[in-house]
């Protein structure tokens, strides 16, 4: 019986099985890896330049646009250069990297989202006291709270996945080192561990989801007491970038991981998989942008500034 330190390599899935649909592949990937690389790094060249960018939303919006730019750098790349040169290796170090920033970014998004949320609910709920509630310091301790609470998750996620034992083979069923694929190897089962990880998992994920839920219940209870039907569109406007934003996080998630296992199939998983995984990070700055016209003017003025110098 071989273990994990046997092996020295894991083998990823295949996108395809011929050249030129592996080509195909690969130049999807590119472009959306690309859209997602320009889009998020205009968001962050706009916040970082635009003083007047410099309030709570946007700051929350910089820290959101750069888990989704480590997030697709994260599984992306390794994908495309798979598709390119027809090989589906990935090394045993690079396997557990790739595994510990996916979900460190993963997790930031989630608590990022869910204090955006926050910041909607204070900026339409209670906006006497935003100043107060959401000033320079408490942004800056709410977003490193996100971050180390994701990075201490990840941590434990990867640590407890490879621990285990791993002796029945070295093929994953996935094009990134997803955790499920993993413990398909493992040689056995440690229910009481499993059961701690995803006691946690839960915690962390159904808290965030009923925070937002109970949330946005009381938002738009708050706007529909506002009595002018343009004040009423101007705060609701507001909220759906971030709305949307959510829902595409948690629907093509939710759908991934909690799918009935009598409709999974391999080609349906590896779309579900690049659905919540690479698709994401490429649409959410085309969704906060379409909605924001300060955001718009900015990124704008960025990108004839840089024309014009050029």
């Amino acid at each position: 019986m071989s273990n994990s330190s046997s092996i020295s390599y894991f083998l990823l899935l295949a996108l395809a099985d011929t050249r030129q649909l592996r080509f195909l592949h690969f130049c999807l990937l590119l472009g959306i890896s690309l859209a997602a690389l320009l889009g998020n790094g205009l968001i962050i060249s706009a916040v970082a330049c635009g003083h007047h960018l410099h309030t709570p939303m946007f700051f929350f919006l910089l820290n959101l646009a750069l888990t989704d730019l480590g997030s697709i750098c994260t599984t992306v790349p390794k994908a495309m250069h798979n598709s390119l040169w027809d090989t589906r290796d990935i090394s045993y170090t690079g396997c557990a990297a790739q595994l510990f920033f996916f979900v460190f970014f993963i997790g930031s998004e989630l608590s990022l989202l869910t204090i955006m949320c926050y910041d909607r609910y204070v900026s339409i709920c209670k906006p006497l006291h935003y100043g107060t509630l959401l000033g320079s310091r408490a942004c800056a301790h709410m977003a490193a709270a996100a971050w180390a609470s994701a990075f201490l998750y990840s941590l434990l996620h990867t640590a407890n996945t490879f621990s285990l034992p791993l002796c029945h083979g070295n093929a994953l069923g996935q094009f990134f080192c997803e955790r499920p694929q993993i413990l398909k190897l493992s040689c056995f089962k440690s229910y009481l561990r499993e059961l701690g990880l995803i006691a946690v998992s839960v915690c962390l994920v159904f808290g965030c989801f009923v925070f937002i839920v109970v949330t946005y219940a009381q938002i738009f209870r708050a706007v529909l007491r506002i009595h002018s039907e343009q004040g009423r569109y101007k705060a609701f406007s507001t909220c759906l970038p971030h709305l949307a934003v959510v829902s595409l996080f948690v629907s093509t998630s939710a759908f991934a991981y909690l799918k009935p296992p009598s409709i999974s199939s391999p080609s349906l998983d590896l779309a579900l998989s690049v659905l919540y995984s690479v698709v994401p990070p490429a649409l959410n700055p085309l969704i906060y942008s379409l909605r924001n016209q300060e955001l718009k003017a900015s990124v704008w003025t960025l990108m004839t500034g840089c024309f014009q110098k050029h």
